[in-house]
């Protein structure tokens, strides 16, 4: 898949997610910083790396081209991706049964499994300390 396509398919992730950020209802309690404030902000910043990343796509300078004929991904691609979107998936479908902390450790590790990490104790404790500082 190139990496235009990815990153046009970002932008449309992005307009939706600027959607749902400007249909969320205003709080009917008075407050500074309203439901809005920090969702608008996330999205914006992703808007903005998503338009840099179609940039960088469409001037053939993304990290994630390949710049000459002999280069070649990495392999186990799609294991990657497996553990990324698994992690996500156990995180959405365990919090509201059992709370944040297990499936944000899961989803954490997740993560750490897509970007090589071996399954091992360290592992599993740097992921639940960090699940721990951001969910409790």
């Amino acid at each position: 898949m190139s990496t235009r396509l990815i990153a046009s398919f970002l932008l449309v992730f992005c307009v939706l997610a600027v959607w749902q950020v400007l249909s969320i209802p205003e709080s009917t309690i008075q407050s500074e910083v309203g439901p809005i404030l920090a969702p608008a902000i996330l999205v914006s910043l992703l808007s903005l790396l998503g338009v840099f990343y179609l940039l960088s796509a469409i001037n053939n300078k993304a990290p994630d081209c390949i710049h000459e004929e002999n280069e070649r991904p990495l392999k186990g691609g799609s294991k990657r991706v497996s553990f990324l979107l698994g992690g996500g998936l156990s995180f959405i479908l365990l919090a509201k049964l059992i709370g944040f902390l297990i499936p944000a450790t899961l989803c954490g590790l997740g993560v750490a499994m897509a970007f090589d990490a071996k399954l091992n104790i360290k592992t599993l404790l740097m992921v639940f300390a960090i699940a721990a500082a951001f969910w409790t």
